[in-house]
């Protein structure tokens, strides 16, 4: 299997993997907080995955809880029993919908007490710049010569000095087949389609990927900066607007299992979930290619427990543990070790491992720079009309 060439991306996302997940999020979704003790009851049944085979992670000398900020794709609690099990610490998690919120939390003061934080790519060199991440001391880490190569020094962190690569996706569309019957291939069958899906798209609620969708209909770069291009792909997502139902990041997953709209815009972890869990769901990524991006793990200037953070990392640079949290949670890893434990179903699945000839065609979203200004003008546009 051959991987990505190269990527810098990201943009706000929920992704919400499981029904219950799904069912966590609509009751907390404002405060998005979960606890999971380390006094798991013992009387559980334990996955087969977490056997003996699993190798442990020395506690650190400091016991205190480890408090995580991260994507409710990756908030797990059988992942994190399984780290209390091997280390004696307890989790205590909680989920953002948003690279945005995150950081906005970060820069209020109200995320003081997180040691582990799980920024996008595009991200993180944000916080770099931001001077709000800890440079990484790669002697406390095992297992980071076992990443791709396109991770190793990714154009967003050079040398992985401030980050440490978990995940990495794609962005496409979910759809109800026995709702919509010709399956869409491309982002052009959504206007092609428009008149079967009027009032049942959804959109993310995210400038840069819908506008970036557009763009790439038109055999432009995700990354345009040219005014004429982004006027364009304004102009063409005016035409889709009647099939629009809302521009939103999540909560569109009910109706669509429920037929109550067709087609939704969502990023490869939770399409790739949302399948597994739901048969008549089909998650397509566009063969003209979109956006790919990565998610990371850091550790915040005010980390209260950086050593509960180190063995957070360790724990999932460990490829029997991080192949663990990829079976229940499907997301793409970018550690050949965990690529080589997956089963052949998983690896074998061209919507979570794309072929090296769609990637090539990919982009990861890019800064650019001034011309933000057109498209959030024209993003304001398009949702007001």
């Amino acid at each position: 299997m051959i991987y990505p060439k190269q990527f810098s991306s990201g943009s706000q996302r929920l992704a919400v993997t499981r029904a219950g997940r799904r069912q966590f999020l609509q009751f907390s979704a404002a405060l998005a907080s979960t606890v999971l003790l380390s006094n798991c009851q013992q009387n559980q049944s334990q996955d087969p995955a977490q056997s003996t085979e699993t190798q442990s992670v020395s506690p650190p000398a400091n016991s205190e809880p480890l408090h995580i900020y991260t994507w409710a794709d990756y908030s797990d609690d059988e992942v994190y029993k399984r780290f209390t099990d091997n280390t004696g610490i307890e989790v205590i998690a909680d989920v953002y919908d948003a690279n945005e919120t995150m950081l906005a939390k970060l820069q209020a003061g109200g995320g003081n007490q997180y040691s582990i934080l799980y920024p996008s790519d595009y991200m993180v060199k944000q916080m770099i710049e931001l001077k709000l991440l800890s440079e990484i001391d790669q002697t406390r880490l095992t297992g980071m010569d076992q990443l791709l190569d396109k991770w190793k020094s990714p154009p967003y962190d050079p040398n992985n000095a401030h980050s440490v690569p978990i995940s990495w996706g794609t962005t496409g569309f979910i759809y109800n087949k026995k709702v919509l019957t010709t399956p869409p291939t491309d982002w052009n069958s959504l206007w092609e389609q428009r008149e079967a899906l009027a009032g049942q798209i959804t959109l993310l609620d995210d400038v840069r990927e819908v506008m970036g969708a557009a763009l790439k209909s038109l055999g432009y770069s995700y990354n345009s900066t040219n005014p004429q291009e982004i006027e364009a792909a304004y102009n063409k997502l005016r035409e889709l607007k009647p099939a629009i139902q809302s521009f939103q990041s999540f909560g569109w997953e009910d109706p669509l299992i429920a037929g109550d709209i067709t087609l939704s815009m969502t990023y490869s972890i939770l399409g790739n979930a949302l399948v597994a869990d739901n048969p008549d769901l089909d998650y397509v990524i566009p063969s003209s290619g979109t956006s790919v991006w990565t998610d990371t793990m850091v550790i915040p200037t005010s980390a209260p427990n950086v050593e509960a953070a180190y063995a957070w990392i360790n724990f999932m640079l460990e490829p029997e543990n991080s192949a663990f949290a990829v079976e229940r949670l499907k997301f793409a890893t970018p550690n050949q070790a965990v690529v080589d434990l997956l089963p052949s179903e998983l690896t074998q699945n061209t919507e979570l491992f794309p072929t090296s000839e769609l990637l090539a065609k990919c982009e990861g979203i890019a800064p650019v720079d001034e011309a933000i200004e057109i498209y959030d003008r024209y993003w304001t546009q398009l949702k007001s009309v």
